[in-house]
C-alpha cells in the first residue's frame, strides 16, 4: 500500500515528515472535498432559503451524523464544532467548569496534559476557589493505578486526561480513570487529540462525559475540531460564546438561545472544515484502524531499534509497547533540540522541537 501517493506535499516536496502529533498533512481527498464545496456548494448553512444553502447546510449536518457514528454518541446533537481541540477545552472550562465548581473543590488533572488542557484549569481553580491537583508519571511514563485512586477523591469534581500525551506517546487508561471518577461523583474531560488519529474510540463505552479533538491531527483542515459531551450535561451549560445561529428569540433586554448544537455555534462556522473533516473521516475508515495501526507497529519498531543503538540518544517512552502510540520523543544529549531540528531539516527530515525534558518527570509540565 502506498499512502504517500495520497499526499500531494509529499510529492511536491524531498522531505520525510515526522511532525503529524502537530499536525497532518493532508490526503488528496481531503482537498478535492473543500475544493469541491467551494466551487459548487459554497453558502451559509442555517441562514438561507434558497437552494444553495440548504445544500450547505445537509451538507455540514451530514458530517456531524457521521461524526456521531465515527465515535459512537448516543445523539447527533451531542458533536459541536469547535475551532479546535482547544478552543473546545476552553468552553468546557468556562461553560461547564466556572458554574459547577466552588472553593475547595478539587481539579485533577495528570502531569501530562496538553497545555490547552492545563491552563484554563489554572485560571478556573483560580477564580472559582477550587485545587487543582496532578497525577504525576512513575518512572516508566505512566500513571500507576495507586496514583490515580491517591488523587481522585470524593473531593474530586472534575477530572482532565489526554488519551495519548502528545510529548510521550503513553496511552493512558481512560476508560479506568472514568470509573474511578465516576465513583466518587466526578465528571471527566478527555482529551483525545493524538489518540483519534490511531485508534478505534467508542464514547459510549468509555463512558466520558466530554472528549474533544482537533481535526488538523487526523488528515482534516486546519481552524476545525469537535467537543462531543453528554446532551444531559451540555443542556445544562450556559454558552461560552453568543451571537449567530446560538440565537432562537432576541428581545430587548432578553433573549432566549437555541437547542443543541446551535447553542455552541455562534456566528458563521469553518463550514469547509467541517466538510474536509468529514472527507477526513471516510480516508481514515476506507483505510481501516487495523492497517493503520499495523502501519505504525512496524515504523515505530523499526524506529526504536535504530535509535537504541545510538549511545548518545536518550529515549523518553514506556517500556510497555501495548500503551504506547506513535509518539517517540528523544534528546541528543549535550545538543539543543532546536539545533537537532535544523540539522535534521537541512537533510528533509521535519520533527518537532522542544526545550529538554525536565531533569525530574514530575515536573509540571514540560521545560
Amino acid at each position: 500500500m502506498n499512502v504517500k501517493q495520497d499526499f500531494p506535499i509529499l510529492q511536491n516536496h524531498k522531505i520525510t515528515y515526522l511532525d503529524s502529533g502537530a499536525t497532518t498533512q493532508k490526503p488528496i481527498q481531503v482537498i478535492n472535498a473543500v475544493k469541491n464545496f467551494y466551487e459548487k456548494q459554497n453558502a451559509n448553512p442555517h441562514r438561507g432559503a434558497y437552494s444553495l444553502s440548504m445544500e450547505a447546510t445537509q451538507n455540514y449536518e451530514n458530517t456531524r451524523d457521521k461524526i456521531a457514528q465515527f465515535i459512537n454518541a448516543k445523539h447527533t446533537e451531542e458533536i459541536i464544532f469547535s475551532k479546535n481541540a482547544t478552543e473546545a477545552l476552553n468552553l468546557i472550562s468556562y461553560s461547564y467548569g466556572m458554574e459547577n465548581l466552588k472553593k475547595d473543590d478539587e481539579i485533577v488533572l495528570s502531569i501530562m496534559e496538553h497545555h490547552s488542557n492545563l491552563v484554563p484549569w489554572q485560571k478556573i481553580s483560580k477564580v472559582t476557589g477550587s485545587q487543582l491537583n496532578y497525577m504525576y508519571i512513575n518512572d516508566d511514563f505512566e500513571l500507576s493505578e495507586e496514583e490515580m485512586e491517591k488523587k481522585i477523591t470524593d473531593k474530586t469534581k472534575i477530572v482532565g486526561i489526554t488519551h495519548v500525551s502528545n510529548v510521550l506517546g503513553t496511552i493512558n487508561p481512560v476508560k479506568k480513570i472514568i470509573e474511578l471518577a465516576h465513583k466518587k461523583g466526578a465528571i471527566v474531560v478527555v482529551d483525545a487529540s493524538q489518540s483519534i488519529p490511531h485508534m478505534k474510540i467508542d464514547v459510549q463505552d468509555l463512558d466520558a462525559d466530554f472528549l474533544v479533538f482537533s481535526g488538523h491531527k487526523m488528515l482534516a483542515p486546519l481552524g476545525i475540531g469537535v467537543l462531543y459531551g453528554k446532551r444531559d450535561l451540555l443542556n445544562q451549560m450556559n454558552p461560552f460564546l453568543m451571537g449567530g445561529d446560538m440565537i432562537e428569540y432576541v428581545y430587548e433586554q432578553e433573549t432566549t438561545f437555541a437547542p443543541l448544537p446551535n447553542k455552541f455555534e455562534a456566528g458563521t462556522q469553518n463550514v469547509e472544515g467541517v466538510i474536509g473533516l468529514g472527507a477526513a473521516i471516510d480516508y481514515i475508515e476506507k483505510m481501516g484502524y487495523d492497517t493503520i495501526q499495523q502501519i505504525e507497529k512496524e515504523v515505530i519498531a523499526y524506529a526504536k531499534q535504530e535509535l537504541s543503538k545510538l549511545d548518545y540518544v536518550t529515549l523518553y517512552l514506556t517500556s510497555n509497547e501495548e500503551h504506547h502510540s506513535g509518539v517517540i520523543s528523544f534528546n541528543l544529549n549535550g545538543i539543543h533540540p532546536h539545533d537537532v531540528a535544523s540539522i535534521l531539516d537541512s537533510e528533509g527530515v521535519c520533527v518537532r522541537s522542544r526545550k529538554p525534558l525536565c531533569t525530574t518527570i514530575n515536573e509540571i509540565s514540560w521545560c
